[in-house]
């Protein structure tokens, strides 16, 4: 079945696919794969059920909710849905139940889409990586032995998986952007503002709301009901009043290419691989791609500051932080070595280097470069092995150079697949462009998609499928299915 979310619509809407069908696919494929990669942290059965048969009276009817009528999604586990719990990968919110939806899952919902469940993040969203001490790791489709990357950890796999059609996801430094590299996805983080975040995250200035999909063209449609402001979001956009599934002419476009940023080194598969999607959509869009070299200064110290301050003063004020894990708590308590000053220091700071990143959009209209710089690594690591961070607190932005610096910005970045390294792991090309200009990122990747990663789908996907004729209940023959096909690189 294809998983595509525009296939998906137009089949319901014709009649041709129920929802009900839909929906009992998608948890087939869970119960298969979850036990491998530990997607999803809470899935919604039965009532995702009950909603698809309710959901195909509708349509029997003539009555569609609206453009995702129907469609199952997973919602990474940061974001509020009323009555469910939402854990945050977090012992002290294991029984946390809000009594409020956030505005980019409502908005999904009334559009007609079905939650069918809770997916995997790290510890508040805190790191890059797919490791949880809460959860346990989320494990790459690709490999599972490696990392999903984080922290829309879950949402990442499980769609990389086709488990849903799409999901939700939220990124303070990366967090939609390194799992959609490492799995084979497209995802965005729009300007900041541009989906309303809700509630007040202690991050607020850096992060991000927006769904992830297998396609930019499916993203399109579903930025189209998530952007937009709302009350409770006083950082929210106007909106722009843009269909995002309106193309542009690519020809005047004015786009430079960085193979890195602050002298970083690029894994040689990962330069391979964007070097030659550049090439290539130099070639099939009929491009000028420029080279570009940017003398900023890297600004992980600003981002630091930024996210260590932020948490401590948000969580510092409980008296026992035993119950947090490890890493998270090392960070609270880490918050203690900065003073206002310091948090003052770092904005101004943040300010001036958001300045530079603004003034290289007066020259160009799309910068192109690596989404991360490394390969996916072991699941159970916040950063590869051997590799010596910057950072002591916040050791995930030493390999991850290349997507904080624009929630610093707050401009629109993209991770577009773009390629495979000798190893089969997915590589993902970054499309950033200037603050609100949204619209335009979105209509170069789905342009540029259709001339790379084509029909590219996990190795694990097409073990599943030999499981799908037979116990589709019985995890672990699954797992023996994967072990024995020799594909576990």
């Amino acid at each position: 079945m294809d998983f595509s979310v525009l296939s998906l619509s137009a089949a319901i809407s014709s009649g041709s696919l129920t929802s009900e069908s839909l929906v009992q696919e998608s948890l087939a494929r869970i119960r298969r794969l979850n036990p491998i990669l530990n997607a999803f942290s809470q899935v919604f059965e039965e009532e995702a059920l009950d909603e698809a048969r309710a959901c195909d009276r509708e349509a029997a009817q003539g009555r569609l909710r609206g453009p995702l009528h129907g469609i199952p999604m997973g919602v990474k586990d940061l974001f509020f849905v009323s009555g469910r719990l939402c854990q945050r990968g977090s012992a002290p919110y294991r029984n946390f139940a809000p009594k409020a939806t956030a505005p980019i899952v409502q908005r999904m919902i009334d559009a007609g889409s079905i939650m069918i469940g809770k997916t995997t993040t790290t510890e508040m969203g805190w790191s890059g990586s797919g490791h949880s001490e809460f959860y346990g790791p989320t494990r790459n489709p690709w490999n599972p032995e490696l990392t999903s990357g984080g922290s829309s950890s879950g949402s990442g796999a499980a769609l990389g998986a086709r488990m849903v059609p799409f999901t939700l996801g939220s990124d303070g430094g990366g967090s939609v952007r390194i799992p959609a590299a490492f799995c084979g996805i497209f995802a965005m983080k729009g300007s900041l503002g541009r989906v309303p975040t809700w509630p007040w995250s202690a991050t607020e200035t850096l992060s991000h709301a927006g769904p992830m999909s297998l396609s930019a063209k499916d993203s399109a449609l579903l930025f189209n009901v998530a952007k937009g402001p709302d009350p409770r979001d006083h950082q929210a956009l106007p909106d722009d009043g843009a269909n995002y599934a309106d193309m542009h002419s690519m020809q005047s476009l004015r786009i430079g290419f960085a193979p890195s940023l602050f002298g970083f080194p690029v894994a040689r598969e990962v330069d391979r691989a964007v070097r030659d999607a550049v090439g290539v959509l130099a070639r099939e869009l009929g491009i000028d791609v420029r080279p570009v070299s940017l003398d900023w200064e890297d600004p992980i110290r600003i981002f630091e500051t930024l996210w260590v301050a932020g948490r401590g003063v948000a969580y510092g004020a409980q008296a026992d932080l035993s119950d947090f894990g490890s890493g998270f708590r090392r960070l609270v308590e880490a918050s203690a070595q900065y003073a206002l000053a310091d948090y003052l220091s770092a904005a101004k700071a943040r300010a001036e280097f958001a300045g530079s990143v603004h003034a290289l959009f007066e020259n160009i209209d799309l910068l192109l470069l690596p989404t991360v710089p490394v390969e996916p690594f072991a699941a159970d690591r916040e950063t590869p092995e051997g590799f010596n961070s910057p950072s002591q607190v916040l050791a995930w932005t030493g390999w991850t150079p290349f997507t904080y610096p624009f929630n610093l910005s707050g401009n629109p970045a993209a991770s577009l697949p773009c390629g495979l390294t000798a190893n089969r792991l997915p590589v993902g090309l970054q499309v950033v462009g200037r603050r609100h200009a949204d619209a335009l990122v979105m209509a170069f990747c789905q342009q540029a998609e259709d001339h790379l990663f084509k029909k590219n789908v996990p190795p694990l996907v097409g073990a599943g499928g030999k499981a799908e004729r037979g116990t589709s209940s019985n995890p672990n023959e699954e797992i023996s299915l994967w072990n024995s096909a020799g594909e576990h690189f």
